[in-house]
C-alpha cells in the first residue's frame, strides 16, 4: 500500500487512493505473485527438465492462472499455500538436518496460515504430510521446531481475529475467555446442511464430473492416460475426495488441484493426436478465459463503484450475484446497508423489497430529482432473472415500482443455470441474450403521497 501511495502521489494525484485503484493494484499484484510462486514451486517439485518445461507451460497457459489466480480469492491464496507446503515437505525430507530446521519452521507457519485462510486446506496436504511422520519420528528436534512455530502462528492468528471481530479493544481475558476461532467457526458453519442450502446444494459428483472438467478442459482426459504418479497428484485426489463430501460445490474450491494435476499429466505421444489436443487446449482456454475473466459476474465491481456515488442510497439488495466487496464503497458503507440475499426465492425477495422501499414521490418520476432525497432503496440483479419481468413494467399506483438507473452488459450469471427446468437451449438463450447486470431504484405507493 505504501508503494502504491508513492506511485499515486508521483503521478500528481492528491488525497486518498480510490478503492478502485487499490482493487486493480491487488489484481496485478496477485497475478505477479501467482506466476512467480507457482512457477517456482513447479521447478522445485519436478526434477526432470523435460517434464518441468511441459508442466510450467501448461500451468501458465491455463485460463485458471490468468483469471481465477488474479483474484484475491481465499481459494487463489490456498493454491499457492498448498503448492509451497508440498515444496517444504520435499525440502524437509531431502535436506540435511540444519536446512530442514528452517524448512520445518516455515512449514509450521505456512500450514497454520493455510488452515486459517481456508478450512479445506488440510485435505490437500493430508497424504503428502504422512511422509513426514517417519522423518519427525527420527528427528525430534525438527518436530519440536515445527510445533513451536505452528503454535506461535496459531496464537498470533487467534489474537488478530479476536481483535478484528471484537467491537472493543481486546484484553488478555478476551483471548482466554472469548477467543475467535475462525477455522472452528468455519467448520461448524459448513457441516450444517441448512447453511449450505442458502448457497445452493449440489450432487456429490459435481466436483468430479462437472467442476474439474470445467477447470482443466482437454487436460482432464489426460488424467486417464498414464499420468505421473506423484504426491502432487495424490494431493489433488485427496482434496477432491474430501471436498466432494460437502454438498455445496463451486469450481473455485478446486483451484489448488489445477497446478497439481497439470504438472502430473503426460501429453499424447502421437504427433497427430498431440496437434489435436494442443489446438483444443488453446481454444478451450481462450473461450473460458474470456468467459470467466470478463463476463462471469463481471458487473459486480462496476455496480459497486456506481453505488458508491449514489447520494440517496441507504439500502442495497444484491440478488443472484456474488457477494459484493463492501470496501469498494469508499466510505459510503457508513450510510449504505448492503444485503446479499444470494438465491432467495422471488416471493421472499419481493417481501423484503416491500419492507425497505421508500415512498414514491413526484421526484421519482422526473429525471434525476430522486438523487436529492435522503433515503433510497436499490436492487442489483442480473437481467437474466426473468422472475422480475412482470413487475418491472408496473407504472400504476399500487405495488412496487422499479426504475432502472444503471446497466452493464459484460455480465453473465453462470451460477443461475437451470437446465433441468428450462432446457439447455432456453437456458443458454436466456444467459447470452439477456446478459448484463442492472440496478433498479425501488419505490412503493404510500397513502397520501400520490
Amino acid at each position: 500500500m505504501l508503494l502504491l501511495r508513492w506511485v499515486w502521489i508521483g503521478n500528481g494525484n492528491d488525497g486518498e487512493i480510490p478503492p478502485i485503484a487499490v482493487f486493480w493494484a491487488l489484481r496485478v499484484l496477485m497475478f505477479i505473485i501467482s506466476f512467480v510462486l507457482e512457477d517456482w514451486a513447479i521447478h522445485e517439485l519436478i526434477e526432470k527438465p523435460r517434464y518441468r518445461r511441459v508442466a510450467v507451460l501448461l500451468v501458465a497457459s491455463s485460463y485458471v492462472t490468468w483469471t481465477y489466480q488474479t483474484h484475491t480469492f481465499s481459494n487463489s491464496v490456498e493454491t499457492l499455500v498448498v503448492a509451497w507446503c508440498l515444496v517444504l515437505i520435499e525440502r524437509i525430507i531431502a535436506s540435511p538436518q540444519r536446512d530442514s530446521l528452517l524448512a520445518s519452521t516455515v512449514l509450521g507457519i505456512v500450514a497454520v496460515f493455510g488452515v486459517f485462510n481456508r478450512i479445506t486446506f488440510p485435505a490437500f496436504v493430508l497424504i503428502p504430510g504422512i511422509r513426514l511422520i517417519p522423518y519427525y519420528w527420527r528427528n525430534p528436534l525438527s518436530l519440536a521446531v515445527i510445533l513451536f512455530s505452528g503454535l506461535c502462528t496459531t496464537f498470533l492468528a487467534i489474537a488478530l481475529d479476536t481483535a478484528f471481530y471484537t467491537p472493543h479493544p481486546i484484553s488478555w481475558s478476551d483471548l482466554v475467555l472469548h477467543p475467535v476461532l475462525t477455522p472452528l467457526n468455519n467448520l461448524l458453519y459448513n457441516i450444517d446442511p441448512s447453511n449450505l442450502a442458502q448457497h445452493g446444494l449440489h450432487p456429490r459428483y459435481q466436483h468430479l464430473l462437472i467442476n474439474l472438467p470445467q477447470l482443466l478442459g482437454p487436460a482432464a482426459i489426460l488424467l486417464f492416460t498414464r499420468p505421473h504418479r506423484s504426491f502432487r497428484l495424490y494431493s489433488a485426489i485427496s482434496g477432491i475426495f474430501v471436498l466432494s463430501i460437502l454438498q455445496h460445490q463451486e469450481a473455485r474450491f478446486l483451484l489448488p488441484t489445477v497446478p497439481l494435476i497439470l504438472s502430473s499429466v503426460r501429453l499424447p505421444k502421437r504427433e497427430s493426436v498431440l496437434r489435436v489436443w494442443v489446438a483444443s487446449w488453446i481454444i478451450f482456454n481462450l473461450i473460458f478465459g474470456v468467459l470467466m475473466g470478463i463476463y462471469h459476474q463481471g458487473g459486480i465491481v462496476p455496480a459497486q463503484v456506481f453505488m458508491s456515488k449514489q447520494p440517496d442510497a441507504t439500502q442495497a439488495i444484491w440478488w443472484k450475484t456474488y457477494m459484493p466487496p463492501i470496501w469498494l464503497l469508499n466510505g459510503k458503507n457508513e450510510v449504505l446497508r448492503t444485503r446479499d440475499v444470494m438465491g432467495m426465492p422471488g416471493e421472499e425477495l419481493f417481501g423484503e423489497l416491500g419492507k425497505l422501499a421508500t415512498c414514491d414521490t413526484p421526484a421519482d418520476r422526473r429525471s434525476m430529482e430522486y438523487l436529492k432525497e435522503k433515503n433510497g432503496t436499490y436492487l442489483v440483479a442480473p437481467l437474466s432473472a426473468t422472475w422480475l419481468d412482470p413487475y418491472l413494467s408496473n407504472k400504476g399506483l399500487e405495488g412496487l415500482r422499479f426504475r432502472e438507473v444503471w446497466q452493464y452488459q459484460q455480465h453473465f450469471n453462470l451460477d443461475d443455470l437451470d437446465f433441468a427446468e428450462d432446457g439447455v437451449w432456453n437456458t443458454l438463450a436466456r444467459l447470452i441474450g439477456r446478459r448484463g447486470l442492472a440496478i433498479w431504484r425501488v419505490t412503493k405507493s404510500c397513502p397520501g403521497k400520490r
